[in-house]
């Protein structure tokens, strides 16, 4: 287990401020039941954080006929849907919501060269809102494999989510089960996947990110 490099900046200012609450509070020689809030929520927050940007150490294993998930969470959607933004086709869409204590890293679901990528700003919608993936500050990453398929998937913020982080650009070669990018604080990855994918999840299942395979070319 490692800590994310996304969370160096919120760990530092949780650090800072447990430092200046505790001197504060011994400083003015606060009452002992005073200083135990202190030191429990300076717990809590440090505690908090450190959950939030843990970065597990996972060995993928490369399957070109599969769809790796993109996130920790929860499978929410598995619906036929029309893709507006870059097929503008009937697409099999698979949605995981990540919630707080998940992991908060996404992975490639697949390996290949990024045909297309795209970042929108927009609204914090809570991320089970129906316009949460037209309306939300998201990025659009489109992947075409080496057989010639093409899977798009989308980070989504949420209404605590209000920083997506990426690491791809337009024509990179990416590697299913690398980090593509970061949600902090959680909320949404959809998946558009071609009609015909067998789908290997179903609603409602917990699912690991590089690890349980959504479908399968």
């Amino acid at each position: 287990m490692k800590f994310h490099k996304e969370g160096y900046t919120s760990l530092a200012i949780v650090v800072l401020i447990i430092f200046i609450a505790n001197a504060l509070a011994d400083y003015y020689d606060a009452p002992t039941v005073v200083k135990w809030i202190i030191y429990i929520v300076s717990a809590f927050l440090f505690i908090t954080i450190v959950q939030f940007f843990r970065s597990p150490i996972r060995k993928i294993t490369i399957d070109d006929g599969v769809i790796l998930c993109p996130a920790d969470g929860k499978v929410v959607v598995i619906e036929e849907t029309e893709e507006t933004e870059y097929f503008n086709d009937r697409r099999i869409q698979v949605s995981v919501f990540m919630s707080p204590v998940n992991v908060h890293s996404n992975r490639n679901p697949i390996s290949g060269i990024v045909k297309y990528f795209k970042y929108h700003p927009g609204k914090f919608l809570v991320a089970w809102h129906p316009k949460s993936s037209t309306d939300n500050e998201r990025t659009t990453v489109v992947v075409q494999s080496r057989s010639g398929q093409e899977v798009l998937f989308r980070q989504i913020a949420g209404a605590l989510a209000r920083r997506i982080v990426w690491y791809v650009k337009e024509n990179d070669a990416v590697t299913q089960g690398n980090e593509f990018g970061f949600i902090k604080f959680g909320s949404r990855v959809d998946l558009f996947l071609p009609l015909g994918t067998r789908i290997d999840v179903k609603l409602e299942d917990k699912v690991v990110g590089g690890k349980t395979i959504i479908g399968r070319f």
